[in-house]
């Protein structure tokens, strides 16, 4: 098993050192190996408007957005309650009364 971090740009796990370089081979990102062990900082995600979310928040969304594989859709100014913050394209995991389970991308919710 390699120690190494996976490639910031495209998360391959492929990585492998050059000198004092690390490098991808999918992708041909290269960056310095003391910058990523350095670099370690918390993500901050911000809502439509700039307010920073955290964990347990209550978010209103601002735009109809459809249910990928449904005929439901999510109105505007639908309320969520405790969300929690993952990471990935859809940053925001809830649970939406009348719908269930859901992923929201941050860009499409204000902080309440």
């Amino acid at each position: 098993m390699s120690t190494l971090p996976p490639c910031p740009k495209c998360s391959s796990e492929y990585t492998y050192e050059d000198g004092t370089q690390l490098v991808c081979p999918e992708c041909a990102h290269e960056w310095s190996a003391d910058a990523s062990q350095a670099g370690e900082e918390e993500r901050v995600i911000k809502d439509s408007v700039g307010n920073q979310l955290q964990d347990g928040d209550s978010v209103t969304v601002i735009k109809d957005l459809k249910v990928k594989g449904s005929s439901l859709v999510v109105k505007v100014g639908t309320k969520v309650k405790n969300i929690r913050l993952v990471d990935g394209d859809h940053d925001i995991d809830c649970k939406i009364d009348g719908i269930g389970a859901m992923k929201l991308k941050s860009e499409f919710v204000r902080k309440v």
